[in-house]
């Protein structure tokens, strides 16, 4: 259904080293860089068919995070999703909500952790078992 995911950062650099270390722990490997014409730098990271994108707003404005928006992100094993957590926080990310672990309710168990990314982006690592 998604072809990619965009995310605006006042901080293209920190944002870029944030999410290389944070998407590493997924197999991601380094980001592509694209300078758009009006001059903005953006890096997507490509991985397994999809893309994760942080820019530079292109309108000049403040970047900032959506209210009641979350990323998800797949992981393969609730090690991954631990590894996710704390590599974001290592990174400046904040962790949010419960500690990371499993969570039971009407899909069944899953393994979850939340950080805000350091333009306060909501992240959910996340394993479905099965």
């Amino acid at each position: 259904m998604f072809n990619h995911i965009m995310v605006g950062t006042n901080d293209i650099e920190r944002s870029k080293e944030f999410y290389t270390a944070v998407l590493g722990t997924l197999g991601a490997g380094e980001p592509i860089r694209n300078e758009a014409p009006t001059g903005h730098v953006r890096y997507f990271f490509l991985h397994d068919g999809n893309a994760f994108c942080i820019t530079e707003p292109i309108d000049g404005a403040a970047a900032t995070h959506a209210n009641g928006a979350t990323i998800g992100f797949k992981c393969s094993s609730p090690e991954q999703v631990k590894a996710f957590h704390d590599v974001a926080v290592e990174q400046g990310g904040t962790s949010i909500e419960d500690a990371p672990g499993p969570r039971t309710g009407n899909l069944g168990t899953v393994h979850l952790s939340y950080v805000r990314d350091p333009d306060g982006h909501k992240l959910c690592a996340i394993h479905r078992p099965g």
